[in-house]
């Protein structure tokens, strides 16, 4: 008998059904200052932009695409956001797959950048592609929803 190929995780898009767990996967990384807060009907609104990797009962990480307004001197540009992995499953590369499938979502629907911002080092970004960059060359509409008082560095990534 050949054993039987391990089951590849895979990201998917999700919709207002996963909304409650979307929120109880990021409420720590909320707790923590990670993410900035969010209530359940916050998730229940943008659930359609997020991709998610299935566990056994629950989404195991997930991330969010979110289309920016267009900007003047800026290319067609989508914000990665709320990019979060259950503690326990970290270290299995969750979260490089949901970068790795946000980009392509993204090429899909003709933006031509992604932003990021995160308050971590951002290597995971650096990994596949992104580059750091000032608050100056990322379009002013995101900009502008940021809190500086959280110290988060601006990764881009061009398509």
């Amino acid at each position: 008998m050949t054993p039987a190929a391990p089951v590849l995780p895979v990201a998917v898009r999700t919709d207002f059904r996963d909304a409650r767990a979307l929120y109880e996967l990021s409420l720590p990384f909320i707790r923590t200052g990670a993410l900035r807060a969010r209530t359940p009907a916050d998730y229940r609104h943008a659930a359609d932009t997020f991709l998610v990797v299935r566990g056994a009962a629950a989404p195991d990480a997930c991330a969010a695409l979110r289309p920016l307004p267009p900007s003047p001197g800026h290319p067609p540009t989508g914000v990665l956001h709320n990019l979060c992995v259950r503690a326990d499953r970290q270290g299995l590369g969750l979260g490089g797959l949901l970068v790795t499938a946000t980009l392509a979502h993204a090429r899909r629907t003709a933006l031509t950048a992604v932003v990021t911002a995160t308050t971590g080092n951002g290597a995971l970004f650096r990994r596949h592609g992104f580059t750091e960059i000032p608050a100056t060359a990322a379009p002013p509409p995101w900009t502008a929803e940021l809190d500086s008082s959280r110290g988060s560095r601006l990764f881009r990534h061009l398509l």
